[in-house]
């Protein structure tokens, strides 16, 4: 592939609800566009983007996939995004890479959640978008239907480009109302025919362009109201400009399955996407966290940010890198802006798909990859020594499944660790913990089919077979009462025997773990053995008498006891203060403690009354509710951990997708007494076993 400027490059992200056919659409492009040689179908395994093996065996994206053609002297980097909400991570890294949203639409099924998260998304980063309203050949599609929901949906902005001619239902021919022609396909082939009479409706949708166009300058705005007509030029001049500047969101329409409409769909892209020198650049950030503006300019310092990154364990690392300024070759010299340390580029590649292809350099405004960057991560910024800046990392959604995960063989748990740190590298919205209180391996992810994904790849990837289970809850215990008690060690061996004796005094207190005091009179313990006395108590409070979770909140006084001249030993108090815990804290009304965290749910104003009734059934205190401005209320509410653990699956199935949350740890509170004695059993049980 030869090397484009800025001005010929485009760089896009296929973004939409899953099933839309985003793939299939990224497929016929590069089938049409002569980037591959057949066109593959996301149910035969064969595609370009969906070369994973977990990709295939689902039929479904499960990650973003660059792939690049060549249409009319430009190059067009496609970044195809998975459609299920368990993989947003992939349309993060897409729009972190992209200048232009386009947004695949079901022709059937209209306007649904992931058609809203992927226009929410280029919002967010203030990208330009477009519409594909795709399967047109499909029985049941209903392209001006689906039409008017985006109006409704998207407001003004959204104005129709191609649209489909129907008889008895059916596309008979499609329209380009930029050219005012009309097409049909055979053979993946478009036929001009004669324009058909749509009587009213093709005026109205004209009308529809030229008042957007209209609105895009006040030049345009005169010349439209003082009755003159737009040339074909000014027209595609002037969506040109209001996609750019986002009030314009254009339409096209088609099928991907047959590849009907799809060459209209890259001549829309070609004369209506702002190129990457448009965008205008980016703004980083230099040493002392001041704004820097950057040029998309191939003679400036290189700068380039990490949006995505592949890890196999036989071809090794591979991070996928858009340069914004300069230009990326063998043998430059970079500084990694995260670790300070300078990085040499070995050799740079064009990908597509899983196909990788050697390439003098990436220029700016380009995308392409680098293998073997140990160091590297997604989001690091890679610049030149002599302008050092920092640019936007990727913005991941945060992981709200959390669950054990078990490995079926023993003494497989390093390699499990070390499986799940490397596919951390290639997806950050994983997050991974020994917890040492619990002894288990958690992983967190965005959902059910993430998880799923994970313990898939740690077996086809690192060898590794586990489960997942609920994970255990950190419990806490404590006492409520004070007590005085004794704790006495007395044993008679040949020799010298052990001898240690304490009166320890056990309350309730504010600290975290224990509070050791003493106030012996009269030397009853020598101030020597305090340590020990002090070393016994914190290794029992490790353990509670209640279901054997560690102790907090308990003060201990030693206030006396005795000792023996040669029998005492520091181990002997150690082992007296052992005993004095184990006879004192069961009569001082020892509780169990149970984690609480802050829910913030943000969910649709339809939704709220299910879940707050959620939030209720799971013990949780409504704390308040605010509205957000965009049909969504934020409830925030206490609740306990433990009943927290399948909330996220519950509340995208109310919500349908749309509602999000944040839960974190805030204190523990006494379990209610039905939930502590489950508990207690629970335990019990699992020490018999």
């Amino acid at each position: 592939m030869k090397q484009y400027q800025a001005k010929n490059i485009l760089n896009i992200a296929i973004a939409g609800h899953s099933g839309s056919g985003k793939t299939t659409v990224a497929e016929a492009m590069l089938y049409l566009a002569g980037a591959c040689d057949r066109l593959g179908k996301v149910t035969d395994g064969n595609t370009v983007c969906d070369y994973d093996q977990e990709e295939i065996r689902r039929k479904s994206s499960v990650a973003a996939a660059v792939a690049p053609l060549e249409w009319r002297n430009y190059k067009i980097n496609l970044i195809d995004t998975p459609g299920l909400f368990d993989f947003e991570g992939g349309v993060e890294e897409a729009v972190r890479a992209a200048d232009l949203v386009l947004i695949t639409v079901s022709g059937k099924n209209g306007v649904s959640v992931g058609t809203e998260k992927a226009e929410k998304a280029a919002v967010k980063r203030g990208l330009a978008k477009m519409f594909f309203v795709n399967g047109l050949c499909d029985e049941g599609a209903d392209f001006y239907k689906v039409f008017e929901s985006l109006k409704a949906s998207f407001g003004p902005s959204v104005c129709p480009v191609v649209v489909p001619f129907l008889q008895d239902g059916k596309v008979n021919c499609y329209i380009n109302l930029l050219e005012y022609k009309a097409y049909t396909y055979e053979n993946n082939k478009a036929v001009e025919v004669p324009m058909p009479d749509m009587g009213t409706r093709l005026e109205g949708l004209r009308t529809a362009i030229y008042e957007a166009v209209a609105e895009t300058s006040d030049e345009m705005f005169e010349k439209y109201f003082s009755g003159d007509k737009f040339t074909p030029s000014e027209v595609i001049m002037g969506i040109h400009q209001g996609v750019k500047s986002g009030k314009i969101s254009p339409v096209f329409c088609g099928d991907a399955q047959s590849t009907d409409c799809i060459d209209e769909l890259l001549d829309g892209l070609i004369w209506l996407a702002p190129t990457a020198s448009e965008t205008g650049g980016e703004l980083g950030a230099d040493i002392n966290g001041d704004p820097v503006e950057l040029a998309v300019n191939p003679d400036g310092a290189t700068a380039a940010i990490v949006f995505k990154t592949v890890v196999d364990p036989f071809i090794g690392k591979l991070s996928y890198i858009k340069v914004i300024s300069g230009k990326l070759s063998p043998d430059s010299q970079l500084v990694n802006m995260r670790t300070g340390n300078q990085e040499r580029i070995g050799k740079v590649l064009t990908m597509r798909g899983k196909k990788q292809e050697d390439a003098d350099c990436i220029t700016a405004g380009d995308i392409g990859a680098v293998p073997k960057m140990q160091g590297v991560n997604t989001g690091d910024t890679l610049c030149s020594p002599t302008r050092k800046v920092t640019l936007e990392p990727v913005e991941y959604p945060t992981p709200t499944l959390s669950m054990a995960i078990l490995p079926k063989n023993k003494g497989d748990e390093d390699k499990v660790a070390q499986g799940i740190l490397r596919l951390m590298e290639e997806d950050p919205t994983i997050r991974f913990e020994n917890n040492a209180e619990t002894h288990q391996m958690v992983i967190s992810g965005l959902g059910e089919q993430h998880l799923d994904v994970i313990v898939s790849k740690l077996k086809n990837k690192f060898g590794v077979e586990v489960s997942l289970a609920k994970p255990k809850v950190p419990y806490r215990e404590t006492v409520r009462k004070k007590v005085q008690v004794q704790g006495r060690h007395k044993k008679q061996t040949g020799g010298h025997g052990q001898f240690g004796d304490v009166w320890i005094e056990f309350e309730p207190s504010d600290s975290d773990g224990l509070e050791f005091c003493e106030r012996v009179v009269g030397g009853a313990v020598p101030k020597g053995f305090f340590p020990a006395v002090e070393k016994g108590l914190r290794e029992c409070m490790l353990k509670g008498m209640l279901a054997g979770y560690p102790m907090v909140g308990l003060k201990a006084t030693l206030y006396d006891g005795s000792y023996h001249p040669v029998d005492s030993s520091e181990m002997a108090f150690k082992m007296a203060a052992a005993a004095a815990y184990k006879a004192g804290i069961p009569q001082a009304a020892p509780v169990l403690l149970e984690p609480i965290g802050v829910l913030k749910a943000s969910v649709p104003d339809d939704n709220m009354g299910d879940i707050l009734g959620e939030v209720n059934k799971r013990r949780g205190r409504v704390l308040g509710m605010e509205p957000t401005g965009e049909g969504l209320q934020v409830i925030e509410a206490e609740v306990p951990m433990a009943e927290m653990s399948d909330f996220s699956t519950v509340v995208r199935q109310i919500t349908r997708g749309r509602g999000s949350f944040t839960f974190a740890f805030v204190r523990y509170e006494e379990a209610p007494a039905h939930v502590a004695q489950k508990v207690i059993e629970d335990a019990k049980a699992e020490a018999q076993d």
